[in-house]
C-alpha cells in the first residue's frame, strides 16, 4: 500500500479487543521472531528498542495560520511504562525531546503497558517537558488495563491537556489553531463530532488518536493533521515482508506519513518508544518525531 496515496474506505464499527485475539497477535509475534537467528535475536531484544530514532517532518498546510508558520511539534506516542521501560528510561526521554526545542508536545497514548507504578517519578519526569504553546495527550488501549481514571490523572498532575472526546484553543497574534483528541478506540468511545462540536471549522484543526485507522472516520470531518501511534510500527519487521502482525486500529495506516483527500488531510502513524507482547525491535526503531509546520503559498 502507497503510504501517499491511499483512498478513504470506511471505518469498521467499534470493536473491543477480546483476550483471545490479545494472545493471537502475541503469537504471531513470537513466532515471527522464531525466524531470526540467535545474534539477530540478540538484537532485537536488547539493542533495537534502546535505539531512539529522531524523524524530523517538514508539512506544508494549506489552512496552517500564518502566524504558526515555522511552528515545531513533537510527536511521542506508546512508553508503555512497565518492566521493559522504566520510569528512569523516561526522564532520560523527556530530555531528549527538550532539546529538540519543540514549540508543542503530544502524546497520543500508551503511557503505562500493564500495572500503574511509579506515580510520583513518572509526573516528575512528565512535568519537566517544555514546550511554549502546551502539552497534550490522549489515552491508549493500554491505558485502561489497569486503570484511565488514573492514568488520566496522572496526565494533568505532569502539566498535560487531556484530550477525551474534547478540543483546545492555540492563540498567537489572534491567529488559532484547534487540537482535538478523542478516546480509544479499541477500548474506550471515541466522539469526534462530540469533539468538534464547538469547534470553528474554518480553523486549521489538529486531531490526536491513538488508533490510526480512526482516519477513515476523521476524513470526514474538518481534520487536517491527524497524529497516531498504537501500530509500533509492527515492532518486528521483516525485510521485503514487512510488519509480521499489527493490532485492531492499525490495520490500514502501520507506519509513517499518508496523504488522503486529494492532500487536504495528512496522518502520521509514529512507531512509538516501548515495545509491549514481546521486548522486541527488529527493523522497526523507537520513534521521536519532529514536524516542522509551514503555511502552503495556497493558503495566502
Amino acid at each position: 500500500m502507497n503510504k501517499l496515496d491511499n483512498k478513504n474506505a470506511e471505518m469498521a464499527p467499534e470493536s473491543r479487543m477480546t483476550r483471545r485475539t490479545f494472545l493471537k497477535t502475541g503469537g504471531r509475534l513470537f513466532a515471527g521472531m522464531l525466524i531470526l537467528p540467535i545474534p539477530a535475536y540478540g538484537y532485537a531484544r536488547y539493542a533495537e528498542p534502546r535505539w531512539v530514532q529522531t524523524n524530523k517532518v517538514p508539512l506544508t498546510l494549506d489552512r496552517l495560520p500564518e502566524a504558526m508558520s515555522g511552528m515545531r511539534l513533537l510527536q511521542f506516542s506508546d512508553v508503555h511504562l512497565g518492566p521493559y521501560y522504566s520510569p528512569d528510561a523516561l526522564i532520560q526521554l523527556v530530555e531528549r525531546i527538550n532539546n529538540l526545542n519543540p514549540d508543542l508536545v503530544c502524546f497520543t497514548g500508551d503511557l503505562y503497558d500493564s500495572a500503574i507504578f511509579s506515580e510520583k517519578d513518572v509526573i516528575e519526569a512528565l512535568s519537566g517537558v517544555k514546550a511554549a504553546y502546551g502539552k497534550f495527550a490522549v489515552l491508549g488501549n493500554h491505558d485502561y488495563i489497569d486503570s484511565a481514571v488514573q492514568v488520566s490523572k496522572l496526565w494533568k498532575a505532569s502539566g498535560f491537556q487531556l484530550l477525551k472526546n474534547n478540543a483546545f484553543k492555540i492563540t498567537k497574534d489572534r491567529e488559532s489553531i484547534i487540537v482535538a483528541g478523542v478516546d480509544d478506540f479499541v477500548k474506550g468511545r471515541p466522539d469526534l463530532a462530540k469533539a468538534l462540536n464547538r469547534a470553528d471549522p474554518s480553523v486549521f484543526t489538529l486531531l490526536l488518536s491513538h488508533a490510526p485507522d480512526f482516519a477513515d472516520t476523521a476524513s470526514r470531518y474538518p481534520v487536517d493533521l491527524q497524529l497516531s501511534g498504537h501500530s509500533h510500527g509492527g515492532q518486528v519487521r521483516l525485510p521485503w515482508i514487512g510488519p509480521i502482525v499489527t493490532p485492531l486500529g492499525a490495520k490500514k495506516y502501520v507506519d509513517g506519513l499518508y496523504k488522503l483527500k486529494e492532500g487536504k488531510f495528512f496522518l502520521y502513524a509514529n512507531r512509538g518508544i516501548g515495545v509491549s507482547l514481546h521486548p522486541v525491535r527488529f527493523c522497526c526503531r523507537p520513534e521521536l518525531t519532529l514536524f516542522e509546520l509551514h503555511r502552503s503559498s495556497a493558503g495566502e
